[in-house]
């Protein structure tokens, strides 16, 4: 595969992320979840924050792990535009019963 001159410039400017501090905080928010659980918290607070921490989460390893903090702003829209739709459909699952 034949890379032109835009890749490389592309390839030139890319940095690589720390993916050890990555992990440590990816680390650290699974500790703090792991608190919150045992926090005694109400229900509906402790799954809140539970959510919340796992949207950080996943948000950390699909901008670093993935590399979307790096691609271009197209496909990123790319990968942002269904997440409205699957909200949609996990509360008219949770609010099923």
């Amino acid at each position: 595969m034949t890379m032109d001159s835009a890749d490389v410039a592309v390839e030139s400017t890319h940095k690589k992320p720390n993916y050890m501090a990555v992990f440590v905080g990816l680390a650290v928010l699974t500790l703090v979840e792991v608190g919150v659980a045992f926090l005694g918290l109400g229900r509906v607070t402790t799954i809140l924050v539970l959510v919340g921490l796992a949207v950080w989460k996943a948000v950390l390893v699909a901008l670093y792990y993935m590399h979307l903090r790096f691609e271009p702003p197209r496909l990123i829209i790319m990968v942002v535009a269904p997440l409205p739709l699957a909200f949609i459909l996990v509360l008219a699952v949770l609010t099923e019963f």
